[in-house]
């Protein structure tokens, strides 16, 4: 959900061996995730919300989820604390068909280092979406247009972890640019688990009222702000919602979602996407599914959420293959 990447790297606490990530456990939740997806006849899922990053940059994310537990009383074990090739072979053996490498900086000066990065990786790993950042800085709008000229298909935008006001002046040019070239952009604007300076609404909002087009996707559904974002959506039909960590036993305990705005998210079922963070999450993947699935939206709403309406948003003909 977050994780700041200064200090020291984590190689311990809460593995992934207590959360199926032996053999036969993942076998099991493959099987299980193949099960879901063939009874919805959905030939793979796409998630919009996964991290992919440079390792030594990984291993300080953990250690400040390993870090969470002393912080907030959140005990936050990795799930899938594995090297890469294996993450990318645990993904896959779950049928994700689609994926990102949601990279974002803390700092000047560090997102056109992780874009290059970025750029690599999707160029080795065809089945990811290239993914790319930005930060408030001179020349933000200078690589954020070379990203998108390298194809750059989805931006992440971390407003609790930059700590930066999205309606800062230097990123008038980066918005501008993303709103005219129609890429989404999943931003981290809710206050959850951790309210930041810039977190909420109001400065979203604030962003919206001056570039209506842009295609933001809230991370998180907006966790905990719920409501606020589910109207924001509402407001603007450019703008998408992705369903990490929500519905969670996880993140019911902190940040329930009111069982009164179900209904608005059926209504906004075709701006739904699947994300899950993988790998960063303290429960395994499958739960993320069943979280979905209990909400007793109906298939049809299942079927967009976790495959159809990222096919539309991105124009994929058909998953892995096309």
């Amino acid at each position: 959900m977050c994780g700041e990447t200064d200090g020291k790297a984590g190689t311990g606490g809460g593995g992934a061996a207590g959360l199926g990530g032996t053999a036969d456990g993942l076998r099991a939740e493959a099987e299980e995730v193949r099960r879901f997806r063939e009874r919805l006849g959905l030939p793979g899922l796409i998630d919009v919300h996964t991290h992919f990053m440079p390792e030594r940059v990984l291993r300080k994310v953990w250690a400040y989820f390993d870090s969470v537990g002393p912080m907030t009383g959140l005990e936050w074990p990795i799930a899938y604390r594995h090297e890469e090739e294996r993450r990318l072979t645990v993904l896959r053996s779950f049928g994700v068909e689609r994926f990102t490498s949601m990279i974002y900086p803390h700092k000047a000066g560090m997102a056109p280092w992780l874009n290059g990065w970025a750029e690599g990786f999707a160029a080795r790993v065809p089945d990811c979406l290239h993914t790319a950042t930005f930060y408030p800085e001179e020349g933000a709008d200078r690589y954020v247009q070379e990203a998108v000229e390298a194809g750059a298909r989805i931006f992440k935008a971390h407003l609790q972890v930059g700590a930066y006001d999205p309606n800062d002046p230097l990123l008038d040019g980066v918005w501008g640019l993303l709103q005219d070239a129609g890429i989404p952009v999943v931003t981290h604007c809710g206050s959850g688990p951790v309210p930041g300076a810039h977190t909420g609404p109001g400065p979203v909002s604030a962003l919206l009222a001056r570039y209506p087009r842009l295609r933001i996707v809230v991370a998180h559904l907006g966790m905990p702000e719920y409501a606020e974002f589910l109207e924001l959506a509402e407001r603007y039909p450019q703008i998408r919602l992705d369903t990490t960590m929500a519905f969670t036993d996880f993140s019911e305990k902190f940040a329930p979602f009111p069982a009164a705005d179900r209904g608005r998210l059926a209504d906004l079922g075709d701006r739904v996407l699947l994300g899950s963070d993988f790998p960063n999450i303290p429960y395994p993947y499958a739960h993320q599914l069943r979280s979905l699935e209990r909400l007793d939206l109906g298939d049809d709403w299942l079927r967009a959420v976790c495959r159809e309406n990222a096919v539309a948003l991105f124009g994929l003909a058909g998953g892995r293959s096309d």
